[in-house]
């Protein structure tokens, strides 16, 4: 087979790259200095360092990646030890039908592999890279703080820390709010700079991992650190117990909370820029067996700016959703459990309707993202300013839209359905598990039958689901037909259908899916539903009602997603209502 293989100058000149009297040129170079062909291709800059990488590539029959145009999970580094990866310029780069790609720059270098194999007891699959892209990339893991960040900064720690420091470290890091200014305080404090650029790390890396929450969770013997992704909680450090104390403190001080109050939970906010984007991170602390537990959420501007296109609904709810949310009056209720996009879906409506010519209010607790255009007011319990406050505080500011964060009680009810019948359109949210439900809850709280099936327009129930990553997801040929029927697809419904699966790649950080999208219950109040409202009729009767008047149930909306190739069976039937999953 070698017999056969091309020559490296023979695949260049094929390429139109070099010429026959450059490869003789640069054979000879070669052979007078003892170099490789590739080497001599460079330095006599007959090629560059991309285009000899590629032929070696196709020399071997490898598969050539551009490492400018890749992003690697933290989590993915972690599986080559930091000494293997500098010692022989390797690069961890994604996990695929379950080997491990690396990038290496050699591909006669077969010792490696060998290495590889027997020190992480798993199989590899090669790809190649050029060696200064390598080298490059390596140089920014541990020197800059890109992915391993966090890691690098532990080891710091620990070495600068005494286990007698960290009180010390409680009364040295309050002298340091301003995480801009770290750099200075880290080179004067040695006590400060470790936990300064851990915690700084941290919040980078999560925000470069498309993280939507930070949960720091001290546990018996350590400090757990995990990203949720994509609404998947991944576990990213384990912090040493000593460390405890300082990282919290320092959270707590950038966050503006009490760092003496170690009792009760607290609540406060950081902004911060990070890679030129202005984000907002929510900070709520928790006390626990083994210490505060800390949770940041991270508020990104764009992420209730995405659109109504954007946020999954199909082409007859996209239809009915528009019409409902440019009434004049009435209550749209979105429910779901917290972390469905009900916020999201909520803004998207607000934003459509933000109009010169219409005055909009909201209620919220907190205020999460800040639009302009809108008149946003913060609920604080502390000092009286309830919902039902700002509720009647606004109808005499003459809004025409008004958008109240959560119904939670009977008096917030109330007031929002005396300002839908009084002329106005008012936004909420209710925790209930399905759209026909909703009504049900608010009969329960005490809302008299008769208002509830007058003002409502419509509800929607909501969950979000991830998506397959656009890039690698694989036809599924011989899909598992336990979840596919659970999910309510038969074979029929696969008939001139192709279905997918997840696979792994690097856009994706090895999980086969990236995003997430939602699925939708959009039941329109008709004259049945309002008559069963105003009959204190049972859920499962107003639901069997919605059915038979055209609402598609979450089950049969991700059915749809599912037959499109958008998702799997598995994500719709962990968040949607399974009939017989016990069965």
């Amino acid at each position: 087979m070698a017999k056969n293989q091309k020559r490296l100058g023979e695949i260049l000149v094929e390429w139109g790259i070099l010429n026959p009297k450059e490869q003789q040129r640069a054979a000879d170079y070669a052979k007078q200095k003892n170099l490789r062909m590739g080497e001599a291709l460079q330095e006599l800059k007959l090629a560059s360092e991309n285009n000899v990488c590629k032929a070696l590539a196709t020399q071997h029959n490898l598969e050539y990646i551009d490492l400018d145009k890749s992003s690697i999970s933290p989590n993915v580094i972690n599986t080559i030890p930091d000494d293997l990866m500098r010692k022989h310029l390797i690069l961890p780069i994604g996990i695929e039908n379950g080997k491990l790609r690396v990038a290496i720059h050699d591909p006669l270098d077969l010792e490696i592999l060998d290495i590889l194999r027997f020190r992480l007891n798993r199989d590899i699959r090669t790809v190649l890279a050029p060696k200064s892209r390598i080298k490059r990339y390596l140089d920014d893991i541990f020197s800059s703080g890109a992915d391993k960040t966090i890691d690098k900064t532990i080891d710091s720690t620990l070495k600068s820390l005494d286990k007698t420091l960290d009180k010390s470290v409680d009364r040295s890091i309050d002298k340091s709010i301003d995480l801009a200014s770290m750099g200075e305080d880290a080179a004067n404090d040695p006590t400060q700079a470790p936990i300064i650029k851990l915690v700084q790390a941290m919040i980078v890396e999560a925000v470069r991992n498309r993280a939507s929450d930070i949960h720091i969770e001290p546990m018996k013997d350590r400090v757990r650190v995990r990203y949720r992704i994509d609404g998947e909680c991944i576990e990213r450090d384990r912090i040493p117990k000593r460390m405890q104390n300082p990282l919290i403190s320092r959270l707590k001080i950038m966050a503006g909370i009490d760092i003496a109050e170690k009792r009760l939970p607290q609540d406060g906010r950081i902004k911060l820029a990070v890679d030129k984007s202005q984000i907002d991170f929510r900070v709520s602390t928790l006390p626990a067996y083994h210490g505060e537990s800390v949770v940041l959420r991270i508020l990104r501007p764009d992420s209730v700016r995405i659109g109504i296109e954007k946020l999954g609904f199909s082409e007859d709810d996209n239809k009915i959703f528009q019409k409902i949310i440019k009434r004049p009056n009435g209550i749209f209720l979105v429910t779901g459990p917290t972390g469905s996009g009900k916020t999201t879906t909520l803004y998207a409506a607000l934003n459509e309707l933000n109009r010169p010519d219409r005055k909009i209010i909201t209620a919220e607790d907190p205020v999460e993202y800040n639009f302009t255009g809108i008149n946003q007011c913060q609920v604080k319990e502390a000092i009286g300013l309830s919902f039902a406050k700002i509720l009647r505080a606004m109808l005499r500011q003459a809004p025409n839209i008004i958008l109240v964060g959560e119904i939670r009680d009977l008096e917030v009810a109330e007031v929002a359905i005396q300002a839908a019948l009084t002329g106005h359109l008012v936004f909420s949210t209710l925790h209930t598990n399905d759209a026909p439900g909703a009504i049900t809850r608010l009969i329960d709280m005490g809302v008299k039958p008769f208002l509830v099936a007058s003002s409502i327009q419509a509800i929607m129930a909501q969950r979000l689901i991830r998506i397959l990553c656009p890039k690698c997801k694989a036809p599924d040929t011989d899909p598992d037909w336990k979840w596919l029927k659970l999910a309510g697809i038969n074979e029929n419904d696969l008939k001139n259908k192709q279905i997918f699966k997840p696979r792994g790649c690097d856009y994706c950080t090895g999980t086969g899916y990236r995003g997430r999208l939602g699925i939708f219950e959009m039941m329109h109040l008709n004259s049945e539903i309002r008559e069963l409202a105003f009959n204190r009729a049972p859920t499962n009767k107003i639901r069997k009602a919605a059915l038979a008047g055209g609402m598609k149930s979450l089950l049969e909306d991700g059915k749809l997603k599912i037959l499109n190739g958008t998702t799997t069976a598995e994500e719709i039937v962990k968040v949607a209502q399974v009939e017989g999953l016990s069965a």
